[in-house]
């Protein structure tokens, strides 16, 4: 293995912190049946996790390939990491191309927010957007995160009819992860149009886990968030 790439693993390895390894196996749901089951964790914060990932930035796609296939989550995040920000450098579709292929490593939510605004949503602020809905259908729990967290970028952009039309989609969805991650670009979606989210919420009143709503109306007055949770949206 060329020699950046072991030193990349070196660096992330010098860093590592047993105790905060076990906290964030706790954190991130690591146990038998949840949703991080058999991830591993050596320890590091996001922020070193991060200054060593940009370190590496010239890692060529091979070697950020087999970082993503670790089973060391910090591995993996670093690897996003250095996509990211090779994406912002040379906006290339073979790095859009490559997330898409690799999503199967984009397995906890982190890893999902830390990425696919900033590759697929970028990407697809200026092209179709078909992929997403179909993403948004997958029987992946982190593919349909990444179809919805996305969108993002979109709305940044001052555009939200993709993050209601995918929203809708996932509003049966029966993962917790997923009615955050929705309750959350529907969030931002309201701060570029409140009646637009208002009237989306009543049209989906009954079908929207509770979560998503909480989390969907948390920057409105107090007085309006109570009137909204008790189905009273004028």
């Amino acid at each position: 293995m060329p020699r950046p790439y072991r030193d990349l693993k070196k660096e992330l390895a010098a860093a590592a912190d047993p105790e905060r390894a076990r906290n964030l196996a706790w954190f991130f749901k690591t146990g038998k049946g949840q949703y991080g089951h058999g991830d591993r964790f050596i320890g590091l914060t996001v922020p070193t996790a991060r200054r060593i990932a940009h370190r590496y930035l010239h890692l060529p796609l091979t070697d950020v390939a087999t970082l993503l296939a670790s089973p060391i989550h910090e591995h993996r995040f670093a690897a996003l990491e250095i996509l990211v920000a090779q994406y912002e450098r040379e906006k290339s579709k073979a790095i859009f191309d490559f997330y898409l292929k690799h999503t199967r490593f984009v397995n906890n939510w982190d890893l999902v927010d830390t990425s696919a605004p900033y590759i697929v949503g970028q990407h697809l602020l200026t092209r179709p957007r078909k992929i997403l809905y179909r993403l948004a259908k997958s029987r992946n729990l982190w593919e349909r995160r990444i179809a919805i967290v996305s969108t993002m970028m979109f709305i940044r952009a001052g555009e939200i009819e993709d993050t209601f039309a995918i929203a809708r989609l996932l509003l049966r969805d029966d993962h917790d992860l997923i009615h955050k991650a929705v309750g959350w670009m529907l969030r931002e979606a309201g701060k570029q149009s409140a009646p637009a989210l208002v009237r989306f919420l009543r049209r989906n009143y009954a079908a929207l886990p509770r979560t998503t709503l909480r989390y969907a109306i948390e920057r409105f007055p107090t007085t309006k968030r109570k009137r909204i949770l008790s189905g009273d949206i004028a």
